[in-house]
């Protein structure tokens, strides 16, 4: 074989690895592209009426609800519960249900799919586990030029995602 088979050859395979790499990033922008941010009146018809936390069964608040509908169909879901069968310090800590089907960075912390309580609390965003330990706690964010503010919403912000709860949210993305 000659020098320059040998050449056309090696730019080929470079040619064909880069369509390759660049194949997978355009998979990746169409899949993130087609991600759903899902109003209240779209995630009530996925979340349950009642949620198990802490041994207790605890009404959820659908018309404060929210979630993220990935392009590969898996979801985040949240939703306000009604505490007040609660003790007061679960109370504080304990505001809404976090479902998720997929893991996710809350704040640059990695979340394991599955079901969590969460709560806006001091400044600060807590995970708690279904018995009601602690995960973790990130610092929350304020948005003071937000026009409506809500118990609770999700809402698209670039590649990530935001869950409010009133003016305070935190950011999340796969």
């Amino acid at each position: 074989m000659g020098t320059g088979m040998k050449i056309f050859k090696k730019i080929s395979w470079i040619a064909l690895a880069a369509l390759a790499i660049c194949l997978v990033g355009l998979q990746a922008n169409a899949q993130a592209a087609h991600d759903t941010v899902l109003n209240a009146a779209e995630a009530t018809k996925l979340l349950p009426a009642s949620v198990y936390f802490k041994g207790q069964s605890a009404s959820t608040q659908l018309r404060n609800s929210g979630g993220v509908k990935f392009g590969d169909g898996l979801f985040v879901l949240a939703v306000m519960v009604d505490t007040s069968g609660y003790s007061s310090d679960i109370q504080q800590k304990y505001q809404a249900y976090l479902i998720a089907e997929t893991p996710i960075k809350i704040e640059g912390h990695t979340l394991a799919a599955g079901v969590y309580g969460v709560g806006f609390v001091e400044g600060k965003f807590v995970v708690l586990d279904v018995g009601a330990h602690d995960l973790f706690s990130v610092g929350a964010h304020k948005d003071e030029a937000l026009k409506r503010p809500m118990p609770l919403k999700v809402v698209a912000d670039g590649a990530s995602f935001r869950l409010y709860a009133g003016r305070s949210y935190v950011s999340f993305a796969r």
